[in-house]
């Protein structure tokens, strides 16, 4: 009973990463506590902070909000707002910590993709909606491509509007949207 109470205690300390090399253990990193996320106690690859001031890895907290909680998963305050600002400076110690641990089998997480905002949604939806009645398949294509696969933009697209809970009140039901199906 002791020793698993002494185990639980060291790990509470961060999570610890083993580096393995022809069965010796080699070296044992810590995770230092702030850069994990409080859901998954994961390194964070994008960290976000929610109006109660407390960050979160980005897919994380959208999975917690999407699952429908309205409140902060730590302090269990109600969110007032779903606004997720990214935290550019844990990103970017995080960032600093993994170069100064790559020699240890840590690789740098990459800057994550600036999100598409609200206003943005609309705009796209709105000249979506003038290019299909107007029968314009090739800019219907254009807008929805994006210089990116139809698919990541769609993914996008559905969480935002899910998390804003704007609705689909951009879509018309007179949109025609077979032709996005096509390659580009």
């Amino acid at each position: 009973m002791i020793l698993s109470w002494r185990r639980l205690r060291a790990s509470r300390g961060g999570n610890k990463i083993s580096e393995l090399l022809d069965g010796n253990l080699q070296t044992e990193i810590t995770i230092p506590t702030y850069f994990r996320c409080p859901i998954s106690l994961d390194l964070m690859r994008d960290p976000v902070t929610l109006s109660t001031g407390i960050t979160y890895d980005r897919e994380n907290i959208e999975k917690w909000i999407e699952a429908g909680n309205q409140t902060c998963p730590v302090s269990n305050q109600v969110l007032m707002s779903f606004d997720q600002i990214p935290n550019h400076a844990i990103r970017k110690m995080i960032q600093d910590w993994c170069v100064q641990n790559r020699s240890n089998g840590i690789e740098r997480i990459p800057t994550p993709r600036i999100p598409v905002t609200q206003y943005e949604v609309s705009q796209i939806c709105s000249r979506i909606a003038v290019s299909t009645k107007r029968g314009d398949h090739k800019s219907c294509r254009e807008l929805v491509g994006c210089g990116e696969s139809l698919k990541d933009k769609a993914t996008e697209l559905l969480k935002l509007l899910n998390i804003r809970r704007i609705g689909l009140d951009c879509v018309d039901s007179s949109m025609d949207f077979k032709y996005l199906k096509r390659p580009f």
